[in-house]
């Protein structure tokens, strides 16, 4: 009996089944942002130069908190999860890639990774655009898949029903009215970046007309002929436009014949002044994102005394905060693959605490009361050994 001819099965090998599809998109620009993740964007980060440095900032100290693995309480030296943390796939680092995913959550709300296993094990990480994702509600009415498109092409993510590791990772900010996605600081800020890029383009606008509005051209002819013609009015018009506007003929005296007569418009020194107005608008940015303005240099700001007050402040408030949430959610994702593994954020590493650290530090050494091992506790660390002891 002749068996029928089955072909081998391909090997198996690790790629980033979304990594292919690339695409390029040309947005208009709205006169009111509409609330999505392209106009925001384009408008935000890439438009205002507040939002921008407030993602950069949120981005890149949570991306240099440094991740530690765990297992029982003890720091892990050489685990396969932290060599995956530190290089997470051929061109990126592991700060590289979370400097990504954080600032994805910053702009969108929503961050998503990517798990290329092999073998049932995780051995690359991809951080995806979020505009390009959709969840995909399962009959529970939480998502079961998410669908990656790009270009007319789509990529979808199923989650695994035998509790085996979940392709996607989605981590969200809280959304009151969305059960799929989050809400992003930047689409809370939106009315605050419009305003702040209204008022920067009304300055521009300012500057190149001298500081002023067009004033107004008064004609006094003859009688009879109070008016001009159109071919007049067109002439005219044209001069004004070709020898007199722009930056370039700024205080270019006006030369006027034919009965004509300039009456300045002039606004005000109170109502040319913008810049109170574009700082209370930035200064509202920076709350939307718990970054405090003095880091931003922006003027009028006394809630700190100085600078490090400021730092320590954003780092215990924003920073550590979004660094412990996305290690627990890492923690919960990798559990099928190593359940008695925990990613921690490793604060005694982080430059910005040192101070606090250290004032932690000599309260401990000065309770007498307490043993060399309930000190150690007390700062976080393992007990000694034996030996060491």
């Amino acid at each position: 009996m002749k068996l029928p001819f089955f072909p081998n099965k391909p090997p198996e090998a690790k790629a980033s089944a979304a990594k292919a599809l690339i695409a390029l998109h040309r947005l208009g620009a709205p006169q009111w942002t509409p609330r999505d993740y392209a106009s925001l964007a384009r408008a935000g980060y890439e438009r205002n130069v507040i939002a921008y440095r407030c993602v950069r900032l949120v981005a890149e100290a949570a991306a240099s908190a440094p991740l530690r693995v765990t297992e029982a309480g003890a720091v892990m030296t050489e685990h396969p999860l932290l060599s995956l943390l530190a290089k997470p796939n051929p061109e990126q680092s592991g700060a590289e890639l979370f400097e990504s995913f954080y600032g994805f959550l910053q702009t969108a709300g929503n961050a998503y990774l990517e798990a290329v296993a092999l073998d049932g094990s995780p051995r690359e990480l991809y951080a995806l655009r979020p505009d390009r994702m959709k969840a995909r509600p399962g009959k529970s009415g939480w998502a079961d898949a998410y669908d990656y498109s790009v270009a007319g092409r789509s990529v979808t993510f199923r989650k695994p029903d035998d509790g085996s590791l979940s392709p996607i990772l989605h981590l969200k900010l809280f959304h009151p009215s969305n059960d799929h996605y989050g809400l992003s600081p930047l689409e809370a800020a939106s009315a605050c970046v419009d305003l702040h890029n209204a008022a920067s383009a009304w300055n521009k606008s300012l500057l190149d007309n001298a500081a002023r509005p067009s004033g107004a051209l008064v004609y006094k002819g003859p009688e009879g002929a109070e008016n001009l013609t159109s071919e007049q009015f067109d002439r005219l018009k044209s001069e004004l436009e070709d020898a007199y506007q722009g930056s370039a003929n700024a205080g270019r005296p006006l030369v006027l014949d034919g009965g004509l007569e300039w009456r300045s418009m002039s606004l005000t020194p109170a109502d040319m002044d913008f810049i109170e107005a574009k700082n209370a608008a930035a200064r509202e940015i920076a709350l939307a994102f718990g970054v405090p303005p003095m880091l931003l240099g922006i003027p009028g700001d006394n809630t700190y005394s100085n600078y490090k007050e400021a730092n320590l402040a954003f780092w215990k408030q924003t920073v550590l905060p979004l660094v412990k949430k996305t290690a627990a959610a890492l923690t919960n994702w990798i559990a099928p693959v190593w359940p008695e593994a925990k990613v921690v954020c490793q604060t005694s590493e982080i430059d910005a605490l040192s101070a606090e650290r250290d004032a932690l530090w000599a309260r401990v050494s000065r309770a007498e009361f307490l043993t060399d091992d309930e000190k150690r506790a007390a700062l976080g660390l393992s007990p000694m050994e034996e030996s060491d002891a």
